[in-house]
């Protein structure tokens, strides 16, 4: 990409700005205009000069039951199938929404019960 002219010296000093920095600078235009920077403006301002900046792709997932939905019944056969637990226990669990259903999954795994439990009719999270 090129640089226009007018630009030249300010990517050239933030080529120069260590991560840390890169990342208080960030902090101090957030807060003096009163906007969020977007996780994909960071990780394109990561070739200028903070290659060690691009985090890992996450690797545990948690899955957390946040709606019931009409179908509250359909959700517990699910998270009891899932949980390997007793109606009761599924029933409390479900009935316990926003609740974590299930921690440290990989996430084709989460992804897997994610689906499971939509199609059943409630919503979820994964964190």
């Amino acid at each position: 990409m090129e640089v226009p002219a007018k630009f030249k010296d300010i990517v050239e000093k933030v080529e120069a700005m260590s991560v840390l920095d890169l990342s208080e600078l960030v902090h101090v235009l957030e807060e003096k205009f009163g906007v969020k920077a977007q996780a994909a403006m960071m990780m394109s301002a990561a070739p200028a000069g903070a290659a060690g900046a691009v985090a890992e792709e996450k690797s545990s997932f948690n899955v957390e039951l946040t709606a019931i939905g009409e179908q509250k019944v359909a959700v517990i056969k699910v998270i009891k199938e899932v949980l390997s637990i007793g109606l009761k226990e599924a029933k409390d669990i479900v009935d316990k929404a926003p609740v974590m259903v299930k921690e440290g999954m990989d996430k084709d795994a989460a992804s897997a019960l994610k689906k499971a439990i939509e199609d059943a009719g409630g919503k979820v999270t994964l964190k």
